[in-house]
């Protein structure tokens, strides 16, 4: 469990450019322009206070759920630039004898690398989001307090909203990356197999398939298809209609109601097909790995 637990941390060390230091270096770039911009009179501050007078839990609300829409996207390449450079990353800087020397089993090592894909490296990134929208937040409340519109009170509701959607954000995490599994899996083991080049072969798979299925199969042309039709449902988050109903209401965000809504949307049957599938194509890349002489 140790040295399990040591090639997860090993994964957080080698990629921490992508998954720590990269994005802390975009927040800071981001709170040194908002400062810079209230400060050299780019924003009028009587005018920003006007509008968190107008609305001010509303704005914190939809504006936090948009950072956190934002770090999701950076996220999503992220994690798929890994996994189609992570799991070859062994064969590239020609360590495959140092590991293969290790009491570790080739599966475990492809394991721990999914492990940190789905744990540590995202956890880093919601970490700093969830950093982006504290200093962010203190911008602004004290832009209100500047126009005399921020008070105590407002800073504790401003708290309890932070941490509605901060909860709501990590239910998303969890809920994207068990929903996503099977393509990060299927993205590693191509890379084990054919090294960076999985990054191009990746996106061209689809489209291959679907094209193969609509000339044996027929159909209108190569997007309208069986094959492409399951692809964009499985590289979507189902939809939750309490954020429809809750964008176009009055009532403050319930992270519980949210939460509720997305789990009960979940196609849980798909999930669990797509746990088994990833953890046979690493099992597959795992006895490539171990038997291929070129490693």
């Amino acid at each position: 469990m140790k040295a399990f637990t040591a090639l997860v941390h090993r994964e957080l060390i080698e990629h921490r450019g992508a998954f720590l230091l990269g994005p802390l270096i975009l927040v800071g770039i981001l709170f040194g322009a908002t400062i810079l911009a209230f400060t050299v009179g780019r924003v009028d501050a009587r005018f920003s206070g006007q509008i968190f007078t107008v609305a001010p839990l509303r704005v914190f609300e939809v504006g936090f759920l948009g950072f956190g829409l934002g770090w999701s996207l950076y996220l999503i390449s992220a994690l798929f630039f890994y996994c189609a450079d992570g799991f070859a990353a062994d064969k590239r800087n020609n360590a495959m004898l140092f590991w293969k020397s290790m009491p570790v089993s080739d599966f475990k090592m492809l394991l721990s690398k999914l492990a940190a894909a789905l744990t540590i490296l995202p956890g880093v990134v919601y970490g700093v989001a969830l950093l982006s929208g504290v200093l962010l937040f203190g911008v602004a409340f004290i832009t209100m307090l500047i126009n005399g519109t921020g008070s105590m009170t407002m800073l504790g509701t401003i708290a309890g909203i932070y941490g509605q959607v901060a909860l709501s954000l990590l239910v998303v995490l969890a809920a994207g990356l068990l929903w996503y599994l099977p393509f990060m899996a299927l993205v590693g083991a191509m890379a084990t197999v054919i090294g960076r080049w999985a990054i191009p072969v990746s996106l061209l798979v689809p489209a291959i398939v679907s094209t193969l299925e609509w000339v044996t199969l027929g159909g209108l042309h190569p997007f309208a298809t069986n094959t492409w039709r399951f692809i964009e449902y499985r590289g979507a988050l189902p939809e939750t209609p309490y954020l429809e109903h809750w964008f176009t209401s009055d009532q403050a965000f319930s992270s519980v109601a949210f939460a509720s809504d997305l789990i009960g949307h979940m196609d849980w049957t798909q999930i669990g097909i797509g746990i088994v599938f990833g953890i046979a194509v690493l099992y597959l890349a795992s006895e490539y790995r171990r038997r291929v002489n070129d490693n």
